[in-house]
């Protein structure tokens, strides 16, 4: 559902104005912000990165150095069209508001990349190769085609990170709104399995191999496609 929370700030002369609307998540400590323009990404191999307060990759988005800076904001998930915003739960969504308003409206003015651009070129998590099985393939385009949109949708996003062919089970991790959320877990199994076992066989299951306390790696993500509904 999206919230009625909307800020408009004339920005200098050199800078475009920003509209900025905000939506709820399944996730009551998330927050998903849409500018009315595209965030700049520096890195050509990625539309999003997930970042974590402390983590050292967050000193690679001058964005994330921004946000970190507001008491309670905790992690950071930066797509091209949005991001999310997650808090502790100490915090409380009116007083941190204005301050990601504040800090996201300068940032826009500013005209920077929200991630510093790399030279490293990692590929994304669905890149079918070479070396994938199909039913490796089948699984990542199932992924980026018809999964990732709905968990984007919501704020968030899903990544493979493997498939045990000696059990079927499928390992995804979960960034943005989706970590922490109270219904991952019914997401996960109602979702994200159901789908996958209907159209791939040899699958059984998934496992979730999201850190506990998310304090991992950056992570790729990618644009979403058009279709934002996850359905069989």
């Amino acid at each position: 559902m999206r919230a009625a929370a909307t800020l408009l700030r004339r920005a200098p002369r050199w800078a475009r104005s920003v509209f900025i609307q905000v939506e709820k998540t399944p996730n009551p400590f998330s927050l998903k912000f849409l500018p009315s323009q595209p965030v700049k990404l520096g890195a050509e191999t990625s539309s999003g990165f997930h970042f974590t307060k402390g983590d050292a990759e967050a000193a690679k988005s001058p964005l994330a150095r921004r946000l970190f800076t507001v008491d309670h904001v905790t992690g950071l998930f930066v797509a091209q069209d949005f991001i999310t915003v997650s808090k502790d739960d100490a915090g409380a969504w009116s007083t941190i508001k204005p301050h990601v308003f504040s800090h996201l409206m300068d940032f826009f003015a500013e005209g920077v990349d929200a991630v510093s651009a790399s030279d490293e070129s990692t590929p994304k998590d669905t890149e079918i190769l070479d070396s994938d099985s199909e039913v490796v393939a089948m699984i990542k385009e199932l992924i980026e085609v018809r999964i990732r949109p709905a968990v984007q949708e919501d704020g968030g996003d899903i990544f493979y990170r493997g498939f045990d062919e000696g059990t079927g089970l499928v390992q995804v991790e979960l960034a943005g709104s989706c970590v922490g959320c109270p219904s991952s877990a019914s997401t996960l199994t109602n979702g994200v399995e159901n789908m996958l076992m209907h159209y791939v066989e040899e699958v059984r299951g998934i496992e979730d191999v999201t850190p506990s306390d998310d304090a991992d790696d950056f992570k790729l993500s990618f644009d979403p496609p058009d279709s934002p509904h996850l359905s069989v």
